[in-house]
């Protein structure tokens, strides 16, 4: 009885998706595998509010609404149909009445949301052969789902599993002091002599010793560890042994994408800027931008004055960091004239993400601040825009999260450390140190 039981396929299951997850990936609902997917009637009603502007939420409202166009043809919506071989079936939840529970009696009638708990409700009700799983990415809709009794889950599509074991571009490494030496003498040291494999692409090393330690960085191209130095960029010295990785990384030619992680005060964004600035020119343009997270639920639109008024107090910590750059140079009058004019000339732009949508990036270093704000699709469609001699950089802090529904584990930064590891294109270091102040380190470390 038992081995019949084991051997007896588990039910097939109705996953209910609210509009966080449309909004997190437009192309969420085809990957459910074999279960059945619907959308609450509700959520195309908030998807239709959001289908004008050019942010990334209203690109990806409408990008679903025309893949829901495409399943449905000619056929009603409010029926099953087929998502394609091996996979579920399709359709949108009408309101359904006369359930056992109501959302809306319990939690009041003010919200959206509970229309979308009575659609799974009534759903459930329909298929009791089946189980009904809301998903969703706002904690407070599953807490409210689990107490009605629905089963509730995130969108784990595009989470990385240990947040903890992230990726962090260093590795600690036992060497002897003949290859200390050697690599201290020439420069270079052959991975093989350490038994590196080169599947290990552009990581960093700490070898350590009996008698001394040294820094080098593994290159996956030619195979080589090549000593790192702690060179200043742009008059901006570094402070400690990571931030030297970040500017090896930063101003090496065959590195096209950089992500740097770290707390606040660990100096991403600066360091990002410098080598930038030291770069310069062999860049056509420096385009330096963040996303902006809409302060009380108030988009930039409704926000008064033109638009560099609107985004400069967004915009506000780039320009900070470009006024301390500027500021090393008070004795050299020429290069902080220098500065105003490639700020004035354009040379320099500093905007937000949804200024850059129909641009060309080609021959731009392009710096991303407060990456763990975007989405894994928002990092796709910024990388996807690299042209030819284009060098991207993603700075961000994975545990310092703004945008509503995302988290450590769900964010861009996060996911693109974890899948962008290991490729010849790209490199990575975690900052650890704040180098802000001595009374920013206490409020990180103490408070």
């Amino acid at each position: 009885m038992q081995k019949d039981d084991k051997s007896r396929p588990a039910p097939k299951k109705i996953f209910v998706l609210d509009t966080s997850v449309i909004l997190y990936d437009h192309n969420a609902f085809e990957n459910f595998q074999e279960h059945d997917v619907a959308i609450p009637i509700q959520v195309l009603e908030e998807l239709d509010n959001m289908k004008s502007g050019n942010d990334t939420r209203n690109f990806e409202a409408r990008s679903f609404i025309r893949l829901v166009d495409d399943i449905s043809r000619k056929k009603l919506i409010n029926e099953w149909h087929p998502l394609g071989k091996n996979k579920g079936n399709f359709k949108v939840i009408i309101d359904i009445k006369n359930t056992d529970t109501d959302a809306e009696a319990i939690f009041g009638s003010d919200k959206i949301d509970h229309r979308i708990l009575n659609a799974a409700l009534g759903l459930q009700q329909e298929n009791t052969d089946k189980n009904v799983v809301l998903v969703s990415k706002d904690i407070c809709l599953r807490l409210k789902a689990k107490a009605l009794n629905i089963h509730a889950e995130d969108y784990e599509t595009g989470k990385i599993k240990n947040v903890d074991e992230l990726y962090s571009g260093k590795t600690v490494l036992n060497a002897t002091d003949k290859q200390i030496a050697q690599l201290n003498r020439k420069n270079t040291l052959p991975g093989v002599d350490l038994e590196l494999s080169k599947d290990i692409a552009n990581h960093f090393f700490i070898l350590e010793g009996k008698k001394g330690s040294v820094s080098a960085f593994y290159s996956s191209q030619t195979g080589m560890l090549e000593k790192v130095t702690e060179q200043p960029i742009f008059n901006i010295q570094p402070r400690n042994i990571e931030q030297a990785f970040a500017i090896h990384a930063l101003l090496n030619p065959d590195i096209k994408l950089v992500t740097i992680q770290g707390n606040a005060g660990t100096g991403k964004t600066l360091l990002a800027l410098a080598g930038a600035l030291e770069q310069r020119r062999n860049y056509r343009q420096i385009f330096v931008t963040r996303p902006i997270v809409p302060l009380s639920n108030k988009d930039i639109g409704f926000l008064p004055g033109d638009v560099k008024s609107k985004i400069d107090p967004y915009m506000a910590p780039i320009w900070d960091n470009l006024k301390f750059i500027k500021d090393q140079f008070t004795e050299d009058e020429k290069m902080q004239a220098k500065l105003d004019e490639l700020v004035t000339n354009d040379k320099i732009s500093i905007a937000p993400l949804a200024f850059i949508r129909g641009r060309t990036l080609a021959k731009i270093f392009f710096i991303v601040d407060e990456a763990q704000n975007l989405t894994p699709h928002e990092i796709k469609t910024i990388i996807s825009r690299a042209g030819e001699n284009s060098k991207f950089v993603f700075t961000g802090d994975i545990y310092q999260i703004d945008t509503p529904y995302l988290d450590a584990e769900s964010n861009g930064l996060s996911y693109l450390i974890d899948r962008a590891k290991g490729h010849p294109l790209y490199a990575h270091i975690t900052l650890q140190k704040g180098e802000r102040s001595e009374l920013a380190n206490l409020a990180t470390e103490l408070l």
